[in-house]
């Protein structure tokens, strides 16, 4: 297995998954061009890709989806309420292209098994991904405003795990941002803060998750040095030495994971 965040932060968020015999990309929130570009600079053709796995609506994660399917005849997998969410932003897509698929009930593509599991946002039906291949096993789940059993169940024994650190409380409280839109990221379907980030990370580690990239760092509340460092003391406050983490660029690729 072999995953590859491409761009993650409130900018726009696409990541790379290699397993099963398929390529997928995990959203698509840039342009098309920014994200063949990025496949092309790691000798990925776009025309290889398998399919794009959709999140949620929102544009930092949807932006490139249609433009991507129609050029490259792309299949675009997704919930319902995600579909019509999000067609206003992607236009049309093929029909063959598009896959449907439920909440919380597990697919193949290729000889990847992917379950969409139910995560706390504000958008229409919003989801995070965990891909298993025999004992391997990786989880995404950014744009979520609190970790919940659910959630840890479907990480669990996860080799990686890509997760959401979204914003540092303090900055987010004394920044520029309006008041609603404050209260929006700091609520239950808003964003994970690098503090509940480590908290998530602890819990998972009781599983054996040993490595983890922080994503969705906030352009404007957030620094990589302030996730870090939050994410690493709340680990090692609860006696966790042994967690690799690093922090996904927002603009560039972050690297190439295997395991």
């Amino acid at each position: 297995m072999r995953f590859i965040p491409l761009f993650s932060g409130s900018s726009g968020n696409s990541s790379l998954i290699e397993a099963g015999g398929v390529r997928l990309l995990v959203d698509a929130g840039l342009t098309g061009k920014a994200i063949a570009d990025a496949l092309k600079s790691i000798s990925i053709d776009p025309d290889s890709i398998s399919g794009i796995l959709v999140t949620h609506d929102h544009v930092d994660h949807t932006k490139g989806i249609g433009v991507l399917s129609r050029k490259y005849n792309t299949p675009v997998y997704a919930n319902a309420g995600t579909y019509a969410a999000m067609a206003p932003i992607v236009k049309e897509i093929d029909f063959a292209n598009v896959r449907l698929f439920r909440t919380d009930e597990d697919f193949y593509i290729g000889e990847l098994n992917v379950l969409p599991f139910k995560t706390p946002h504000d958008a229409a039906e919003s989801v995070g991904f965990a891909f298993t291949e025999g004992s391997n096993k990786l989880c995404c789940m950014t744009d979520i405003g609190v970790f919940r059993e659910s959630m840890f169940a479907a990480a669990a024994g996860s080799q990686l795990v890509f997760i959401e650190a979204n914003h540092d409380v303090r900055m987010l409280k004394n920044g520029p941002y309006p008041y609603v839109l404050k209260q929006r990221i700091l609520s239950e379907s808003g964003h994970l803060s690098n503090e509940n980030c480590g908290k998530a990370l602890v819990r998972l580690h009781e599983t054996g998750v040993r490595f983890a990239v922080l994503a969705h760092l906030s352009k404007e509340n957030n620094t990589e040095e302030k996730a870090y460092r939050t994410v690493s003391t709340v680990l090692e406050e609860a006696g966790v030495t042994d967690m690799q983490l690093v922090v996904a660029k927002r603009d560039r690729i972050t690297g190439i994971f295997e395991f």
